[in-house]
C-alpha cells in the first residue's frame, strides 16, 4: 500500500505538472493500492477555499482507504520518532508528520511524499518511502 502525502495531493489536485502530480496520475490510472491517513485528509481539505472544490476533493479522497492510527500507541510512536530524530541532531518541523509516519509504520505502508521531514524520519525511524524517481 502507498500512502499519498498532502504534498503530492496538492500538486495533483492543482494540476501543477510536477513529477509528483504526473506520477500520481499514473498510479491512479494503474489502480495502484493508494491510501491516505486521516491527518492527510484533513490537511488537504483545510486548504480548500471554495465549497464546490471542497466537495469534489472530498469525493476524490474518500475513494481511497483512509488509515487511522491505532489509538494512543500511535501518538506514543510519533513521539518516539520525533525524539529519535532530535537525539540524532535532526529537527522535524511538523509533529503531524511524525503521526503520519507512525500510522504508515503501523499499516506497513510506504509513503509517497515531497517533504524533507519524511526523509529525516526515514533515516531514523524506519519509515519506508515510495520513490519512483530520484530527487
Amino acid at each position: 500500500m502507498i500512502v499519498v502525502d498532502t504534498t503530492v495531493w496538492i500538486d495533483f489536485l492543482g494540476a501543477r505538472g510536477t513529477p509528483y502530480h504526473l506520477h500520481l496520475r499514473e498510479l491512479i490510472r494503474e489502480n495502484a493500492p493508494l491510501a491516505l491517513t486521516n491527518l492527510i485528509y484533513c490537511e488537504v481539505l483545510q486548504g480548500i477555499v471554495e465549497d464546490l472544490a471542497f466537495r469534489r476533493t472530498r469525493e476524490i479522497l474518500q475513494a481511497y482507504p483512509i488509515l487511522h492510527g491505532q489509538g494512543l500507541g500511535t501518538f506514543e510512536q510519533a513521539a518516539r520518532i520525533f525524539r529519535a530524530c532530535r537525539r540524532r541532531g535532526f529537527t522535524v518541523r511538523n509533529t503531524v508528520d511524525c503521526v503520519i509516519a507512525a500510522t504508515c509504520l503501523e499499516a506497513g505502508a510506504e509513503l509517497y511524499h515531497n517533504d524533507r521531514d519524511f526523509e529525516t524520519i526515514a533515516k531514523v525511524g524506519g519509515l519506508r518511502l515510495y520513490q519512483p524517481f530520484h530527487r
